[in-house]
């Protein structure tokens, strides 16, 4: 009886690779647990060991094909029983059975993208027409004001037309593509040679490994200027490093010649600008921020507190915090504690404006500003107020992680009450926050530095963080502004104070 090989679950939020190498040929014995193939994702490679003893029997994913979660890989027969079949002549989900005529068209359509959430831009196609794909394969993806949105395909089958091509903007529930599913779904033998796939380089045919795809649009390199070092030119994350390198060592332009220089055009000048569209999430984000500007009375208050205490409680204890609940403590649960404190002191900076009335809220919803190579997004820690230490560093590290990843859903970046950014991870010694709208208070955290204070009569060096709470002067007075942030100074200059609510 034959034994199928299939891609095992490649991780959170991880749905499709690329099969890097094969150690095993159609034919070759094989042993229980003996490596067949890897596969290449965006962030690890992944071992396929063999399920049984046997033969291989064949090979359905060649080296360089992209394939899903759990996609056909090989076929194993029995010691003694395997035939002579090969991916040449089975059918299977990376060359599909010949046309029988009975192939159903199915239509890809627009997921549903959020609440309040109405249209979206094609960001990436992932296939192109004429490429055969597996249910639940990623076809493309949409971008939103808020979030990305992957678009699975809704069966088997091959891609026979994409209605929504890079960068069309499409409305919830539109028709994406096409698809010809069912035993007469068959893609073209060869596809032409303007349908290659545009992230290729060179004239090469293998497709560039995803990690290297990633590597390539963060840094912004042309695909045709990598030199790829794997199979058949494929370019691999290391060739990206390797380019990303290189340009950095280069030496400056060659120094302008003798003659007089001659100052540029403003065409020669706009030859060498690059316009981009900006990204729906960068669109929104510029809105609200003016949007906020323009509503709020927007002011900010200032103060500073000595981190000593607190990094020494945090030196004391984040080994023992961190074997015991199984994350790391940081800085980041002892300021939100002091917040949610200060919080229930001065309920206004927890309040907002709609129309003449005030909304106070009896709880603590509590945004945590993060950056992602998208832009800044607030996923939001609902109930703070009611949650330990190690629930707080714990959501937020899960949360900051999908954030990055693109992952978080339209719901987990709405409802905050209260928001704290911090600056000082990317070196930030003083800024002023902006709202971010309804909310009425948001404290802007800093980069810890040392300086000479004057403790007890005498100059000592203390790790000093400036802070800086940007508020909604409608609502907030300045007297509970500094109020609020005299109570987080203290609470983090003597955290027993957050153990005993004082």
């Amino acid at each position: 009886m034959t034994t199928e090989v299939r891609v095992p679950t490649l991780g959170e939020s991880v749905t499709e690779a690329t099969v890097a190498t094969w150690f095993k040929k159609p034919g070759d014995a094989v042993a229980v647990d003996e490596m067949l193939c890897e596969l290449e994702t965006d962030k690890v490679t992944v071992e396929v060991p063999s399920p049984v003893e046997g033969v291989l029997e064949d090979i359905v994913a060649k080296e360089g094909d992209t394939v899903g979660v759990d996609a056909l890989l090989a076929n194993i027969a029995p010691a003694g029983e395997a035939g002579s079949t090969t991916v040449e002549e089975r059918p299977s989900a990376a060359k599909p059975a010949a046309p029988s005529g009975d192939a159903a068209p199915v239509d890809v359509m627009v997921p549903t993208l959020g609440e309040s959430v109405t249209e979206a831009t094609v960001s990436t196609w992932f296939k192109k027409v004429g490429d055969s794909v597996q249910q639940d394969e990623m076809l493309c993806e949409l971008e939103t004001d808020k979030v990305s949105v992957e678009v699975p395909a809704p069966a088997s089958g091959t891609l026979t037309e994409i209605l929504a091509p890079e960068g069309s903007t499409v409305e919830a529930g539109g028709k994406l593509a096409v698809l010809s599913s069912g035993s007469g779904a068959a893609a073209p033998a060869a596809a032409p040679a303007a349908a290659a796939p545009a992230a290729s380089s060179g004239s090469k045919d293998a497709e560039d490994a995803p990690s290297a795809k990633k590597a390539m649009a963060e840094a912004g390199l042309d695909p045709k200027s990598v030199q790829g070092t794997g199979k058949d030119g494929r370019v691999m994350k290391e060739d990206v490093t390797a380019a990303i390198a290189a340009a950095k060592s280069a030496p400056a332009a060659a120094s302008a010649p003798a003659a007089a220089p001659r100052a540029p055009s403003p065409a020669e000048d706009a030859a060498r600008e690059e316009r981009v569209k900006m990204t729906r999430l960068r669109q929104t984000i510029a809105r609200r921020l003016k949007d906020a500007q323009n509503t709020a009375a927007m002011l900010t208050t200032y103060n500073e507190v000595d981190m000593t205490e607190t990094m020494a409680l945090r030196s004391q204890y984040k080994e023992l915090f961190e074997k015991k609940h199984g994350v790391r403590l940081g800085f980041m649960s002892f300021f939100t504690k002091a917040c949610v404190h200060a919080l229930k002191e001065v309920p206004e900076v927890n309040a907002e404006i709609d129309g003449t009335d005030v909304v106070y809220k009896n709880f603590v919803h509590m945004g945590i500003a993060a950056g992602t190579p998208q832009g800044l997004v607030v996923p939001v820690i609902r109930d703070v107020d009611n949650k330990s230490f190690a629930e707080i560093e714990g959501e937020i590290a899960e949360k900051g992680k999908r954030a990055r990843d693109g992952k978080l859903s339209m719901a987990e970046m709405q409802g905050g009450t209260f928001t704290i950014s911090n600056g000082g991870v990317y070196g930030s010694l003083m800024s002023s926050p902006i709202l971010n709208p309804p909310q009425s208070g948001i404290l802007g955290m800093h980069k810890i530095q040392d300086r000479p204070m004057v403790v007890n009569g005498k100059i000592e060096i203390r790790p000093m963080m400036y802070l800086a709470l940007s508020y909604d002067h409608r609502i907030v007075d300045g007297k509970g502004a500094v109020t609020f942030l005299v109570r987080v100074k203290e609470a983090l200059e003597d955290p027993r104070r957050l153990l005993m609510d004082l």
